[in-house]
């Protein structure tokens, strides 16, 4: 028995040291980089009218980050289109990388029988992230608050001025 305890003793030290001699590389974070505005215009659906332009795209994306920290938007299809059926007001923002159309192609008619202001931006992983999500998301909807009312009255103003799809 003892000298097995010897001999067990001798590959551990072996290994250590052999570990202590090998450099350590330092994990990289994996980070998706980052794609600009134009890259996130190829993956379009052909129904993202009318879409916001990249300097909306960035005001809206700060009003739902504001609108996150007071916990007054709605994420997703079936919550958003709960709260259309039941009268609520906001701004209804859509992801227009979304597969299949089917998914959500009736937000925007509902948004428009209700006069609803919406508006397309081109990713739905940035829309989920400034949700405050680790998910994708495809519909948000901005709640009007007045601890951000003037960004959100800005982001109104500029999303009702939109050209409205054929």
């Amino acid at each position: 028995m003892r000298k097995w305890g010897r001999v067990r003793a001798t590959c551990l030290w072996i290994m250590a040291r052999e570990k202590s001699l090998q450099p350590e590389a330092a994990p990289e974070p994996e980070v998706a980089p980052e794609r600009s505005y134009q890259e996130l215009l190829g993956n379009l659906n052909p129904i993202a009218r009318p879409l916001a332009s990249r300097k909306l795209t960035r005001k809206l994306y700060k009003c739902i980050k504001k609108a996150a920290k007071h916990k007054q938007i709605r994420r997703g299809v079936k919550e958003v289109q709960k709260f259309i059926n039941k009268g609520e007001k906001g701004i209804i923002v859509l992801a227009g990388d979304t597969l299949p159309i089917e998914v959500y192609c009736h937000i925007p008619v509902m948004c428009e029988d209700r006069s609803l202001p919406y508006a397309y931006i081109p990713s739905k992983s940035d829309l989920g992230a400034a949700g405050g999500s680790k998910r994708p998301t495809c519909v948000i909807m901005i709640k009007p608050l007045e601890e951000y009312q003037e960004a959100y009255e800005e982001c109104l103003e500029e999303v009702m001025s939109l050209p409205v799809p054929l």
